[in-house]
C-alpha cells in the first residue's frame, strides 16, 4: 500500500508509474474522496469546538437561572450534524481503503519500462549451458522412463497439475530441500523459519494477494477463513505483522521450506505437462527485514543468496530484472533467476527476487524503532531460494545421460546417500 501522501503530493509521477505498469485504476476517485475527507475532518474538528463554546455558554446561563434553550437546542444541532459527519467520514475511510488495497505499488526508476517480458533486462549470466550429443529430452519424458515422476496416478487421485514423485525423485526433492535450507543457514546467515501451511485472511491481506489476487488461492471450507498459503512469504513476512521491531537487529534474514498451493488461475493451457506449473509445489522462501538506508544492498544480496544454490549445483542460469509490464503488484523491483533447461531449450524462471519498499509493511503495519523515539516502517523482500520442482527439472534434464540415466551433482550425494546416478530400477 502506498502512503497517501505520495498519492496527494506526487499524482503524475503516480499517473505515469500505472501507464508504465499498464495498470488501471481509480485514482481520480480517491483523489476526489481523499479531499472530502480532509474538508469533513476540518469541519467535524470546528463543531466540536462550538460545541465545546456552546457548552460553557450554557453552563454559565444555568448558573446565572437564565434560559438557555435556545442554546441547549443549537447545541443538539450541531451534535446532529457531527453525528452525521463522522457516519460519512467512516463512509469515505472505507472506500480510501478499498481504493489503497488494488493500486499497485510504484516501480523504482532503474526498472525498464515496457509492456511485458519482452522488455525485460538480462543483467547477467552464469555458467554455459551444456552441449550433448544426442537429443536431449524433456523432464517428463526423462522422469517417465525411468518410472520416477507419475503423471497419470497423481491425475487419479487428485487431478490435472499433480505429480507423484516415486523413488529417486521423491528422495531427489527432500535432498534439495535439505541442501536449500542448509547453504542458506550456515553460509548466508538465514535463520530457519517452519511457519504454518494455513494462514487467515488479514495474512494474505500484509502480503498483498488479498483483495485482489483470491482467483489464485485455494479457501478452505469451514468454520474459520482459512486459506492454503501460495508461498512462504505469506506466513513469515506476517510474523511481525504489527510489531514495532528493534532497528539494531535489522536486517533479519528468515528462510522457510514450506509446500505451497496454487489454482494457476488465468494459466490455462500454459506448461500442462511436467512440473513447471503445479497446483502444489515445494519450495524455499527468503525473507528479509531491512531498514530503508539498505533495503536496495539487500536486495542484491538476496538474489546472489537464491542464484549461489545453482551455481553449487553447477546449472547455467542468467539473472533478469523485469520491466514495468512484466513485474509483480506489490514491486518496487524484481529480478528473475532463470535456469537454463535444455530439454525445452530456453531459460526457464526458477526464482523472482522482489523488493517491496514499505508497501507490504505499511498493509500489516511492520515497523522498527529508528533512534529510540521514532517509528518507521520497514522495507520488505522476499524471493524464492530456490523452487524445488523446478530446480529438480532443471537436474533431470542438464544431467541426462545417453542411456536415460541421470548423474546426482556431486554436492548432492551426500543427501543421497552416496547415490551418484539415478537409473531405471
Amino acid at each position: 500500500m502506498l502512503s497517501r501522501d505520495y498519492l496527494r503530493e506526487s499524482t503524475d509521477a503516480y499517473r505515469q508509474a500505472l501507464k508504465n505498469r499498464g495498470a488501471s485504476v481509480d485514482l481520480e476517485r480517491f483523489l476526489e474522496i481523499d479531499a472530502e475527507r480532509r474538508r469533513v475532518i476540518v469541519e467535524v474538528e470546528q463543531l466540536k469546538n462550538q460545541k465545546n463554546i456552546a457548552s460553557q455558554d450554557i453552563a454559565t446561563l444555568k448558573k446565572s437561572k437564565q434560559d438557555a434553550t435556545s442554546q441547549i437546542d443549537a447545541m443538539k444541532e450541531l451534535g446532529e450534524r457531527i453525528k452525521t459527519l463522522d457516519a460519512r467520514q467512516a463512509e469515505i475511510e472505507e472506500e480510501l481503503h478499498a481504493l489503497e488495497m488494488i493500486f499497485p505499488n510504484a516501480p523504482d526508476a532503474s526498472v525498464p519500462v515496457g509492456p511485458n517480458e519482452s522488455a525485460n533486462r538480462v543483467e547477467r549470466v552464469w555458467g554455459t549451458p551444456p552441449k550433448f550429443d544426442f537429443e536431449p529430452k524433456n523432464h517428463w519424458d526423462i522422469g517417465e522412463a525411468l518410472g520416477i515422476l507419475d503423471f497419470e496416478r497423481a491425475a487419479k487421485i487428485t487431478g490435472a497439475r499433480f505429480t507423484v514423485l516415486m523413488g529417486a525423485a521423491a528422495r531427489l526433492e527432500r535432498a534439495l530441500i535439505n541442501f536449500m535450507l542448509d547453504v542458506h543457514t550456515r553460509d548466508h546467515g538465514y535463520v530457519e523459519v517452519l511457519p504454518p501451511f494455513m494462514v487467515n485472511a488479514e495474512s494474505l491481506r500484509g502480503t498483498t494477494q488479498l483483495p485482489k489476487f483470491e482467483a489464485d488461492l485455494f479457501k478452505l471450507q469451514g468454520e474459520k477463513e482459512y486459506y492454503l498459503i501460495p508461498t512462504a512469504e505469506v506466513p513469515v513476512t506476517n510474523l511481525h505483522r504489527d510489531e514495532i521491531l528493534d532497528g539494531d537487529r535489522l536486517t533479519i534474514s528468515y528462510c522457510a521450506y514450506t509446500p505451497c498451493f496454487r489454482s494457476e488461475a488465468g494459466s490455462y493451457g500454459k506448461d500442462t505437462r511436467g512440473l513447471i506449473r503445479q497446483h502444489q509445489f515445494d519450495k524455499v522462501e527468503l525473507v528479509k527485514f531491512s531498514k530503508p538506508s539498505t533495503s536496495w544492498s539487500d536486495h542484491e544480496t538476496l538474489t546472489s543468496d537464491a542464484a549461489r544454490i545453482l551455481e553449487k549445483l553447477g546449472l547455467c542460469y542468467r539473472v533478469v530484472t523485469l520491466s514495468t509490464g512484466d513485474m509483480g503488484f506489490g514491486s518496487a523491483k524484481t529480478y528473475d533467476i532463470e535456469v537454463w533447461l535444455p530439454g525445452q531449450a530456453t531459460f526457464r524462471e526458477i526464482s523472482s527476487c522482489t523488493n517491496f519498499l514499505d508497501f507490504q509493511a505499511r498493509r500489516a503495519n511492520i515497523r522498527f524503532r529508528a533512534d529510540g523515539k521514532r517509528n518507521e516502517l520497514v522495507h520488505t523482500l522476499n524471493g524464492s531460494g530456490l523452487a524445488v520442482g523446478r530446480t529438480l527439472v532443471a537436474i533431470l534434464e542438464n544431467y541426462q545421460q545417453p542411456d536415460g540415466a541421470v548423474v546426482i551433482p556431486e554436492v548432492l550425494r551426500p543427501y543421497m546417500g552416496g547415490m551418484e546416478r539415478i537409473t531405471k530400477s
